[in-house]
């Protein structure tokens, strides 16, 4: 079996899993949550969505936090911006790094964005460039790579159109999303030897919801393509409120977990991690659905990475 000698895992939790909670949470709380998984050693932590509080009322708030962790050394804290106004908002709060996200669904991308994707594309068009002129990183989701909740099967051709064009506008890395939950590994090593020919795979990144359990599996997959980052949710948080029936985001732990007991490094610290879910657990009022936090640590077999 082939595998990277480390993966960089982008914690999405603080963003993904908390905007589909149904009581929002203080910027405090938020604030508190964030500087637990920055204090794990998670190198890339998605702080919040800088978009109308009207449509996502759980993200209201997003650059206060984003002020109040940034400057710590060694991690990334991008905020998702869905336009212009988004942009100004993140680079007034000091952002260095932003997320766009479109989908390879037409039908899914005007439920979620109000726009088509060739309408997307022309949102990101009036700031993308001007964020890679101004030293940003750039980050872009491709939602619903897999199958939509409208439209059933996606063509792979219409994903690695989609990821390219991301690609092209300048984004640095791509994130490529089964939004509903139902990819299998045989159908992520389709899709991503696919994309490969049209984005250099270390640009490459993989979103993977475990809706139906087969997130881990598809992980694998992916991982054997050549692929070294991945998306995941501390505790598992998460969903999408467009896609009715997808359970939450791969849970951050149960991906550590695997990683670090197939001598993959992550310098992630999993304990840590733990804690940070179950101490959100508690605010939230109600167990993550993460099965290392359910089944608890396992008889270590070789020391973590």
């Amino acid at each position: 079996m082939s595998l990277p000698p480390r993966v960089t895992v982008v914690e999405v939790g603080p963003r993904d899993g908390l905007q589909n909670e149904a009581v929002p949470l203080s910027v405090d709380d938020r604030v508190a949550f964030c500087e637990h998984l920055i204090d794990a050693g998670l190198p890339v932590v998605e702080v919040g969505a800088l978009v109308a509080p009207t449509w996502v009322p759980q993200m209201a708030g997003s650059e206060e936090v984003l002020r109040r962790v940034a400057g710590r050394d060694g991690v990334r804290l991008p905020v998702l911006v869905p336009n212009r106004k988004g942009f100004d908002r993140a680079r007034a709060a000091g952002a260095r790094e932003i997320a766009v996200f479109t989908a390879a669904s037409e039908t899914f991308n005007r439920r979620n964005t109000n726009a088509g994707i060739t309408e997307s594309f022309d949102r990101f068009a009036e700031f993308v460039p001007e964020a890679k002129r101004d030293g940003l990183r750039v980050r872009g989701y491709v939602s619903t790579c897999f199958g939509c909740p409208y439209e059933g099967v996606v063509p792979v051709a219409r994903a690695v159109e989609v990821a390219a064009h991301l690609a092209e506008l300048g984004c640095d890395e791509v994130s490529i999303g089964d939004t509903i939950g139902v990819a299998v590994p045989t159908q992520v090593s389709d899709v991503v030897g696919r994309l490969r020919e049209a984005v250099p795979v270390e640009r490459l990144a993989v979103h993977l919801h475990d809706t139906r359990g087969t997130a881990l599996a598809n992980v694998l997959a992916a991982l054997q393509e050549g692929v070294t980052v991945v998306d995941s949710a501390a505790g598992g948080l998460g969903g999408c409120p467009y896609a009715p029936g997808a359970s939450g985001n791969l849970a951050t732990e149960d991906l550590v977990y695997m990683l670090h007991g197939m001598g993959v490094a992550t310098g992630v610290n999993l304990g840590a991690v733990a804690d940070a879910s179950r101490a959100l657990s508690g605010r939230l009022g109600r167990p993550l659905p993460s099965r290392y936090l359910a089944a608890g640590p396992a008889p270590a077999r070789r020391p973590a990475p």
